[in-house]
């Protein structure tokens, strides 16, 4: 895999950039800026030397537009111009006659194509006709085996943006064999069938693994409590039983249930069958915050609670544990990383926290060392 910076000569040649602008909405307006914002370094080098960027990037399942996306960055680059339209056609014809010294051009929603998420060669080979060089810079796209993933890298010269090294750099010594003890990861959120893999993976690896959010519930049935209405994946009975016979298993021993209008936090085998588990409670909240405190390495994916409810309690009481802390961590899942950025707007930190912008690239990166888009770079 080639850096940006090894890249000989752009002067006047277009530059296809993978970059993932697949940001939350509301209407027309950009609710996080982040992945947008983590691509400005790949840009502005490609400008730099001369180079016109062509970016390519989805948007939801790719109804949506991204005009929005458009709006936003044209504040920053003010030759920036966006093709509407296909690909398929007379985009390639536009895109030359466009391709002046200075010019930014995006295209629109690239899973507006079922050749995109089919990873079709003619596709592939549409949007290669667009440029001369590829540049992967979209982390959290890269466990997508899609055309403009890993197909593009198979048909023109092909590097790995700044964003994409920067992932990397961050999260390979996490799947290494040497990494510092005490060493904690934290898994929340849901899906528990993606996530069992990392479970699997560092249980036998750091000192103590945190469960909690939804696969929570999940833990709890099979280890025999009552969960009550919470949300519960069935069929993993058999693969949770050998976990929850590990020492480095942790599972919270107090919750906050709703039961009718009200919030209750209550031991875990106070759960009644109405309950509904909605975060985890103070006592572990200030246990998982003592391990950070003595921990040399922070792993963390996903929420304690039901965020979007605003069982936020647990998430942001971690959040802030971490920022105090002295551990070098690691943090991705959406939710999770909005809560502590909020945490380091306050709280002085260093580079010693770093921040994913992949979810479930993430999770896969840190299961097996690895993602077709990256492969697909050589």
């Amino acid at each position: 895999m080639r850096p940006l910076t090894t890249i000989p000569q752009l002067k006047g040649k277009r530059v296809l950039i993978r970059v993932d602008y697949n940001v939350p909405l509301k209407g027309s307006k950009i609710v996080d800026a982040r992945r947008i914002e983590s691509s400005y370094k790949t840009i502005d080098a490609i400008l730099k030397k001369g180079g016109v960027p062509v970016l390519l990037a989805h948007l939801g399942d790719g109804k949506e537009s991204l005009a929005p996306i458009a709006r936003f960055l044209s504040k920053r680059y003010k030759k920036l111009l966006f093709l509407k339209g296909p690909i398929e056609g007379g985009a390639r014809e536009w895109v030359l006659s466009h391709s002046t010294k200075g010019m930014v051009i995006l295209l629109e929603n690239l899973r507006r194509s079922k050749g995109e998420t089919g990873n079709s060669v003619t596709y592939a080979r549409a949007l290669a006709a667009l440029g001369e060089v590829y540049v992967n810079d979209a982390f959290s796209v890269s466990h997508r085996a899609h055309a403009s993933v890993v197909g593009l890298p198979k048909l023109l010269p092909s590097y790995a943006g700044y964003q994409l090294m920067r992932e990397i750099a961050a999260l390979s010594p996490v799947v290494s064999e040497t990494v510092p003890h005490p060493f904690l990861f934290i898994l929340g959120g849901a899906k528990f069938d993606t996530k069992i893999p990392l479970i699997k993976h560092f249980i036998e690896r750091a000192d103590g693994v945190v469960i909690a959010g939804a696969i929570l519930n999940t833990f709890y049935k099979a280890a025999g409590y009552t969960v009550g209405k919470s949300v519960v994946e069935s069929g993993f009975e058999k693969t949770i039983a050998p976990l929850l016979a590990s020492p480095a298993l942790l599972l919270p021993t107090d919750v906050v249930v709703t039961r009718g209008t009200a919030a209750l936090t209550l031991s875990v085998d106070e759960v009644q069958k109405g309950d509904v588990i909605v975060d985890i409670g103070k006592e572990s909240i200030a246990r998982i915050a003592e391990k950070i405190a003595k921990a040399k390495l922070v792993v963390w994916n996903g929420p304690t609670g039901w965020y979007e409810k605003g069982y936020t309690k647990g998430t942001v009481s971690l959040a802030r544990a971490i920022a105090q802390s002295r551990a070098r961590a690691v943090i991705g899942g959406g939710d999770t990383t909005a809560v502590l950025e909020k945490m380091l707007q306050k709280i002085p930190t260093n580079k010693r926290i770093f921040i994913s912008t992949g979810g479930g690239a993430t999770l896969e990166y840190l299961s097996r060392g690895a993602l077709p888009g990256i492969e697909a770079l050589g």
